[in-house]
């Protein structure tokens, strides 16, 4: 395909790109804030190494796994393009648009970073740092990279002629006729990180004093802070994944915003008919599963669509992150009640609101959200799978959990030997010096 450059197009993916990149900070702020003040730090670290980490590897072989040459439908073929060397312009991913391959891997770099980040509020306070970065480099070569080339890059998900839509439906000119819809990440991102994040909630175990003693947030101001940065770096998560600066972003662009004040809302009236208060807390976590709910459907939907979607996102949400107390597993900062949960939400809503005769609401029939299901399901079982089996390993080589000591003294000293605040350490308590 030759290949010519459309510089507004490129402006904005590289925007975009910069937008995403910024959410994992974002992230660390949102979850720094809502942990303890013994464990603020190591909880941010978290997140900016998986930064360090999947920012080299998707450079390395990242990029090839999910955008490479077909293997069986998994994975692109790992070293094709190994350090992007082989990497031409006309093999643009987004080459139809006009953006140059670098700004295509850019961008595409930043949803893997974010999706590893998330996985780590779910395992806060307790969790080994050296195990958490060797965890993140591997997860994301082993779940990550494969289901984003199921997805995106024409593999067993994806509208390929032999995926799974087209063996069920058929195919008509050569692709699947019923094609699944992922505009942005509903099953490569959250619904991975989220499935991840039980998996690894269950096998590390509930921290001390779980259910027992308050574990309240330590700085509600960080975690607006944090939602404020996440929505704003959406909109390159979203708008951006158009591949173009054009009609399709914009209405993803308003869809993203409307589905996120509906969610935000219904977040809050839940909130307030449950415990008789509409919190800060709640209304940044809405923020935050509108978000998350929109981001599978955002090309798909119409405004009105979106803030179905986002309503219904935002209730359910803010019902499901109880859920942990009911079956007992320590999802410290709701990551499955919010990423998995919204996640399956978007996915599967698609199926009844996305517009041109495709959703039950809007003309449809039935095969859409038959494989909405199906993409979500599939996700589920290829993510929870490889999460168990990479987590025991590690758990019976490394070891997952921090001693009991540093636990309860704060990881912050404990791992990293500093504080968040001026402190002085006294024996495994940490004490506010007074001047």
């Amino acid at each position: 395909m030759d290949f010519t450059l459309d510089s507004g197009n490129t402006a904005w993916l590289l925007a975009s790109a910069s937008l995403v990149l910024l959410m994992t900070p974002g992230l660390a702020f949102f979850y720094g804030g809502m942990v303890r003040g013994k464990s603020v730090l190591n909880m941010m670290m978290m997140s900016f190494g998986a930064i360090g980490v999947v920012g080299i590897v998707y450079v390395l072989w990242g990029y090839s796994m999910s955008f490479g040459t077909d293997v069986g439908g998994i994975i692109g073929k790992p070293f094709e393009f190994f350090g992007l060397d082989g990497l031409t312009d006309e093999a643009s991913i987004l080459g139809w648009a006009g953006v140059p391959a670098l700004v295509g891997v850019a961008f595409q770099a930043t949803f893997a970073i974010i999706t590893v980040a998330l996985i780590s509020g779910a395992i806060a306070d307790r969790t080994k740092f050296s195990t958490w970065m060797v965890f993140a480099g591997i997860w994301v070569t082993l779940s990550y990279f494969p289901l984003a080339h199921m997805v995106w890059g024409g593999g067993f998900l994806s509208a390929s002629p032999d995926g799974l839509s087209a063996k069920i439906f058929g195919t008509t000119d050569g692709v699947a006729t019923v094609a699944p819809i992922d505009f942005a990440g509903g099953t490569v991102v959250h619904i991975n990180a989220g499935i991840a994040a039980l998996v690894l909630a269950i096998l590390i175990g509930k921290r001390k004093g779980f259910a027992k003693e308050p574990m309240r947030p330590h700085n509600l101001p960080f975690v607006m802070l944090g939602a404020a940065l996440l929505w704003f770096g959406w909109f390159g998560f979203n708008a951006g994944s158009a591949g173009a600066a054009d009609g399709v972003a914009g209405l993803a662009w308003v869809n993203t915003t409307v589905a996120t004040c509906a969610a935000m809302l219904g977040w809050l009236v839940a909130e307030k008919f449950r415990d008789g208060h509409a919190t800060s807390l709640g209304a940044a976590s809405g923020v935050v599963a509108g978000l998350v709910a929109i981001t599978p459907a955002a090309g798909a939907l119409n405004p009105v669509g979106s803030i179905i979607l986002g309503v219904i996102a935002g209730v359910l949400c803010a019902l499901a992150v109880g859920l942990k107390y009911k079956f007992g597993y320590d999802d410290s900062l709701d990551v499955v009640g919010v990423h998995l949960v919204g996640g399956v939400v978007g996915t599967v809503l698609i199926g009844f609101l996305a517009t041109d005769d495709r959703g039950l609401f809007y003309g449809g029939d039935a095969k859409q959200l038959v494989i909405q299901v199906l993409i979500a399901l599939s996700a589920i079982v290829f993510s929870g799978v490889i999460t168990l089996v990479l987590g025991l390993v590690l758990k019976a080589t490394m070891g997952w959990r921090v001693s009991e000591e540093a636990e309860v003294g704060g990881i912050d000293l404990a791992v990293h030997g500093e504080t968040a605040y001026e402190t002085l350490g006294i024996g495994s308590r940490v004490v506010t010096e007074v001047k």
